[in-house]
């Protein structure tokens, strides 16, 4: 695999990390906006819907968003055999489209709750469409990141004025919805009209369904787990309590989101990569970037973890305002399944999917959906909104525990070998130059709280970075080094 043929990892990366540097500032300036304007219950109502409707949207990928990425990845170079098994996964994925809908719109049509908001649900719908002609697989199994950095931003700036133009009362929720599904989602035309540079579309005499159904199947089961133990918590809060208690939860989520979509940046470049070195026999380069990886999300999880359960509140009261108070307790209790969450991906997705072991992938995530199923049913009565947390941490604990163990003979020198007494040096100290800024004098206004996150922000990981690099980090020393070369070479 030639460079000229294929961009760097590093360079990757790096569109990676915009994109999801994209997703990271859109909702962090949205989000307190719209938080404010439609309190806990607008916000409730949208984020059950977009529960509710996932499931139904899982239904319609078909395990397609992993499977595709690889089974592009493996064909690439062969634009003939490219362009079959494109048609081939894009067909089946509109037939589970179309049969999504159906049941999605009985559901509408039959259950109360849902059909009392009908037009929310509609709205949210429209995810499925556009993921299904979006065909992102494709384009992630051909490393054009490039293009989906640059277009992704652009449809998030589009979508983030219109948050600011168009939503001003509580009832402006299901614009809300539309928005933030045309944020994530709308690209997905753009997508279906720029595929044909890279694929053909022209009917083929023969289609083959048979060897995707099989892979197909496995993936999407892996799919259900994840997307139940994902939702499950969200959905089971608002049948079981109210759509406040969904506002409260979701705020307490939505900075774990953005960190876990900083700290699996990494993963989602591997994948095709990782799945293009098994399919060439390259063992040596696949045991190198998965090792560096696992290191990656030690060295730059467990800093974010730390410092969000330090600065929960500050962190509450800055994006979603005093009204969202009882999502400080659940938000502490989540925050460690960045961690978790950052592991397992590089072990199920990094690891085991690109070496055909998916089956224990969705063993492990069949563990965490049903310890979560338990513990909600019994949590959640009595601790609402924390009692959900408790079962989504328990669960990404089991799903952890049980690819670690799968993986043992494999990932164990890795594990050894990571700088826990360095990572621990290093967190006590930055707490200790940190914690400080929680005693300031000062309100728990949006102002206020932003500073004490940018003063306390500082400060932390600032210290975090000096200490590793102070102890020889490896990691922390490269990424140091890389950084420093380059800004003696802009001087130069």
């Amino acid at each position: 695999m030639s460079d000229k043929k294929q961009a760097s990892l590093k360079v990757n990366f790096i569109l990676n990390a915009i994109l999801t540097m994209s997703g990271f500032i859109f909702p962090l300036i949205s989000f307190p906006y719209v938080s404010r304007i439609l309190k806990p219950v607008g916000t409730g109502k949208v984020q059950f819907a977009a529960s509710i409707v996932s499931y139904f949207a899982m239904f319609a990928a078909l395990g397609t968003s992993t499977y595709g990425v690889r089974a592009c990845a493996k064909v690439r170079d062969d634009r003939e055999k490219l362009s079959k098994t494109t048609q081939e996964i894009f067909y089946l994925n509109v037939l589970t489209s179309v049969i999504s809908y159906v049941l999605l719109f009985g559901c509408i049509l039959f259950i109360p709750k849902l059909r009392n908001e009908k037009w929310l649900y509609f709205i949210s719908s429209l995810l499925i469409f556009f993921t299904t002609i979006g065909m992102e697989w494709l384009y992630k199994g051909l490393e054009k990141y490039k293009y989906i950095t640059i277009r992704s931003v652009i449809f998030k700036f589009i979508a983030l004025i219109g948050m600011f133009l168009l939503i001003h009362k509580k009832a402006d929720y299901e614009i809300y919805a539309g928005l933030t599904i045309f944020a994530s989602s709308a690209s997905g035309i753009l997508n279906f009209l720029n595929a044909r540079k890279y694929v053909s579309f022209r009917r083929l005499e023969h289609y083959d369904f048979k060897p995707h159904l099989k892979a197909l199947l496995v993936f999407f089961a892996m799919s259900c787990a994840t997307t139940i133990y994902l939702h499950l918590d969200t959905v089971m809060l608002g049948f079981m309590t109210n759509d406040t208690e969904v506002g409260y939860y979701n705020a307490s989520v939505k900075i774990k989101t953005i960190l876990v979509s900083v700290v699996t940046s990494l993963g989602a470049v591997l994948l095709p990569r990782a799945a293009y070195y098994v399919e060439h026999n390259m063992m040596d380069d696949f045991r190198k970037i998965t090792s560096k990886a696992l290191n990656f999300v030690w060295i730059f999880a467990t800093p974010l973890m730390v410092y969000f359960m330090l600065f929960a509140s500050e962190g509450i009261y800055f994006l979603s305002g005093k009204d969202y108070a009882d999502a400080i307790v659940p938000m502490i209790v989540i925050m460690p399944t960045t961690l978790l969450i950052g592991l397992t991906n590089i072990m199920g997705i990094e690891i085991l999917v690109p070496t055909g072991r998916e089956k224990i992938v969705l063993y492990s995530e069949i563990a965490g959906a049903i310890v979560d199923l338990i513990l909600n049913a019994i949590l959640i009565p009595q601790l609402k909104s924390t009692g959900a947390a408790i079962g989504t941490l328990v669960a990404e604990l089991v799903v952890f525990i049980y690819q670690y163990i799968a993986l043992k003979k494999e990932v164990s020198d890795d594990f050894r070998h990571t700088s826990y007494w360095k990572i621990m040096i290093a967190l006590i100290l930055a707490s200790g130059a940190s914690f400080w800024v929680k005693l300031l004098p000062l309100g728990n206004s949006m102002l206020h709280s932003f500073v004490k996150l940018g003063i306390s922000g500082v400060m932390f990981f600032a210290v975090y970075g000096a200490i590793l690099i102070a102890t020889k980090e490896k990691m922390a020393q490269n990424i140091f080094g890389t950084i420093i070369g380059k800004l003696r070479k802009k001087k130069i």
